[in-house]
């Protein structure tokens, strides 16, 4: 550990050009009580060291100008300086890199990334080592070759063995790194797998919902279908009675004289008239939500109204409708709705505004207002009621059963005797910009 004062009284010189990795070398053997000199390159390392000789020097390998095989073997060669042990600083990437080490004379190897702990263990065998003999003596030197190339090797046994089990040290501690790495990516990779499986079951139960769900779409399509059919040849028929009916009305209204008889005879007319209404009615609320809701330009859908009002001598203003909204196909039949109802009991309407303005939740109010005679208080709820009103009562009851299909409410807030001002508020997910997509 740190803070032993192993090096203390030792001068050791850093040779490095990265001023980090100088500063955190300098940093680790200060710790430990030695006196630290930084050089950034080879060439002012090796004027300092004949200058002034250290105990031992750590010279990073690639550095501009000398490199650290130039420097040690600089260091070796000269009879001043060769007691000087050498530590190597490499990445060791290559067997070539631990040959030339030896052949350079360097004593070992300090492998980056490196540990505070193999710096001092390094430095502690490299003294110890420099102070005892070689119990070999002056070895001969011999040559490795190795892909092609020579290398002078002319150390002991001891030191290569010393090299050697610095390297194999190396090896293992990466191999353990590697280990560890190789654990971690099966655990993950497990874990993935069991995701991967989960979805794949997911998927699966999906498929089979959506499968199911195709059925029971299908079977309630077809059941639509046969159920509008009948519906169409049932309102037919109906009609058909109805104009039958009227035919024999007409027929004994013409016939008989006395008023009593004749007052019911013009009751029989109007109820047979409120029936083709109905009848009609069925027509249109068989159509609602049979085709899928899509996205439509309020500004066109509005505009739609212009011509007809300006027959009926009537100003169609709009504000601020560059938006789209997700609703029924039939939804341009709300404005049309509620233009009839301005038309029926507005009196004297001679102006309607449509105008749009987001809302705090991202959604969007859509206001209708008309220059008429308003709606009272009392019948604010009622008219969107199936049946209210002076004639029919199906217009804003069909209005608000349009817009309920993607979830869009209608109120009417206006002002008794100021106008009908109806607010319709559509939802955040319903709603937007022109242009947008």
């Amino acid at each position: 550990m740190a803070g032993q004062n192993r090096f203390f009284g030792r001068r050791i010189i850093v040779v490095e050009d990265s001023r980090t990795q100088a500063e955190y070398l300098c940093h680790l053997l200060e710790l430990e009580g030695a006196t630290v000199m930084a050089a950034a390159t080879g060439d002012n390392a090796l004027a300092e060291i004949r200058k002034n000789p250290p105990d031992i020097v750590l010279t990073d390998i690639v550095m501009p100008g000398m490199d650290g095989y130039e420097l040690c073997h600089a260091i070796k060669s000269d009879p001043r300086t060769s007691g000087i042990p050498v530590i190597l600083v490499t990445q060791l990437h290559d067997p070539s890199d631990v040959l030339m080490g030896l052949g350079a004379g360097a004593e070992n190897f300090i492998v980056k990334p490196f540990e505070p702990e193999q710096v001092y263990n390094r430095i502690v065998a490299a003294l110890a080592a420099a102070g005892r003999p070689d119990p070999d003596g002056q070895p001969e030197a011999f040559e490795y070759i190795l892909d092609g190339q020579a290398h002078t090797i002319n150390f002991s046994r001891s030191r290569i063995l010393d090299i050697l089990l610095s390297t194999y040290e190396f090896a293992v501690r990466k191999n353990n790194e590697l280990q560890d790495a190789h654990e971690r990516v099966t655990a993950l990779n497990e874990e993935l797998m069991a995701a991967v499986e989960d979805l794949q079951l997911a998927n699966r139960n999906l498929s089979k919902e959506n499968a199911e769900r195709g059925r029971v779409e299908r079977a309630l399509a077809d059941a639509n279908r046969k159920l509008n059919l009948m519906t169409s040849v049932t309102r037919h028929d109906i009609n058909n009675q109805i104009l039958v009916l009227q035919a024999f009305i007409e027929l004994s209204e013409m016939e008989i004289h006395n008023e009593k008889v004749l007052d019911y005879i013009r009751r029989a007319k109007a109820a047979a008239r409120t029936i083709q209404r109905q009848i009609a009615f069925t027509k249109q609320y068989e159509d609602i939500g049979v085709k899928a809701p899509q996205w439509q330009d309020l500004a066109e859908v509005v505009d739609q109204l212009r011509q007809a009002l300006a027959d009926q001598s009537i100003v169609l203003e709009t504000r601020n409708l560059q938006y789209e909204v997700y609703a029924d196909p039939l939804f341009s039949r709300v404005f049309e709705n509620l233009a009839d109802n301005s038309l029926r009991h507005g009196k004297k309407v001679r102006r309607i505004t449509v105008s749009a303005e987001r809302t705090s939740d991202g959604g969007l109010l859509v206001v209708y207002e008309d220059d008429g005679a308003g709606v009272s208080e009392d019948e604010k709820t009622l008219i969107f009621q199936k049946g209210f009103g002076k004639n029919t009562g199906l217009g804003l009851f069909l209005s608000r059963e349009i817009l309920e299909i993607t979830r869009i409410s209608i109120r009417e807030n206006g002002l008794p005797d100021r106008g009908a001002t109806f607010e319709i508020a559509i939802p955040p997910e319903s709603v937007r910009t022109v242009g947008s997509r």
